[in-house]
């Protein structure tokens, strides 16, 4: 089996290995975390074995709702997840709707939660993306130069003998930046409020996403757009938003919304190096806005004895 192998008869696919190796790793991340959030021990385990069930539910609802012309003749195939068909927003909202449920049943902040799962959700999306590479799907158009004929730029797909974009690369390696960035801001204290670093988390997922999007050949459409499109654009919209309705440094929060606003006509229309530029401009202005609000504030020092220390 190329995409796999047995064990005691049974086909054991590596995609399945990879998405399992995710979760792991986001639970031991969680469990590390735990307490440093004021959560109680084992709080990830709970999210984890409620939370999986959930996320395939929502992955497979998400591409058969987007995908029922490929369904409606046969109703019941969309029952059988193991054919393929799992969207990862849909995993997403998934997943939250169980921690929600979770939150609830044991009076816990869902926001804290929230937070809590933010870099373990990138973290398994960073793994699990490779296992669209052993399959050979997620990947973009085909590439239009002979330089691009190289990994990380590009990979060959066997089934047209042609190099498409590597766009599964693409999102694992922003994934593995948005869980260091996330730990970071968490160590430096950037993240004061609850559901900060969840809210961090949507708006740098949504930026890479509605780019990298733009250059899929397998997305699920609504009309003539990308689903997962406009899906990044509005929660990339909503998070810049919420915080300048939140924030204090407003100007700063202000750019970047308008940044986000310009960026969604050229990335709908597929114009990506156009809609680079205001996203570049985006993430510069929310790191810089998330980094002058976690400053602390500086105290007056009037009064102070000669000798005594300073504050």
């Amino acid at each position: 089996m190329a995409n796999g192998f047995r064990v005691f008869g049974l086909n054991v696919r590596w995609y399945g290995v990879l998405i399992a190796l995710g979760i792991g790793l986001g639970t031991l991340l969680g469990r590390a975390r735990e307490k440093r959030l004021g959560l109680p021990a084992d709080v990830s385990v709970d999210l984890v074995l409620l939370g999986v069930p959930c996320a395939i539910v929502g992955a497979r609802l998400y591409f058969v709702l987007f995908s029922w012309q490929s369904y409606a003749a046969e109703p019941l195939r969309a029952l059988f997840v193991w054919e393929g068909g799992l969207a990862i927003y849909g995993g997403i909202l998934g997943a939250l709707a169980g921690g929600l449920v979770y939150a609830r049943r044991r009076a816990l902040p869902f926001l804290r939660l929230a937070d809590l799962a933010a870099p373990c959700f990138a973290l398994g999306q960073a793994v699990g993306r490779w296992g669209n590479f052993i399959n050979q799907e997620a990947y973009g158009a085909a590439v239009r130069y002979d330089w691009q004929r190289a990994f990380p730029i590009g990979v060959y797909i066997a089934a047209d003998g042609r190099w498409h974009y590597a766009t599964f690369f693409y999102e694992s390696a922003w994934c593995l930046a948005i869980v260091l960035l996330l730990l970071l801001g968490e160590r430096k204290r950037l993240f004061r409020r609850s559901g900060a670093t969840f809210a961090a988390y949507a708006f740098l997922y949504a930026l890479e996403r509605a780019l990298v999007e733009g250059l899929r050949a397998d997305s699920l459409y609504l009309g003539p757009l990308r689903v997962s499109q406009l899906l990044s654009l509005a929660v990339l919209i909503a998070c810049a938003a919420l915080g300048l309705v939140l924030g204090r440094r407003k100007r700063l929060r202000l750019a970047g919304l308008l940044c986000c606003l310009a960026m969604a006509p050229p990335a709908l229309a597929g114009r990506l190096a156009l809609a680079l530029i205001p996203a570049a401009a985006a993430l510069a202005f929310e790191i810089a806005a998330t980094a002058g609000e976690a400053a602390p504030p500086a105290r007056k020092t009037q009064g102070a004895a000669p000798g005594d220390p300073a504050e």
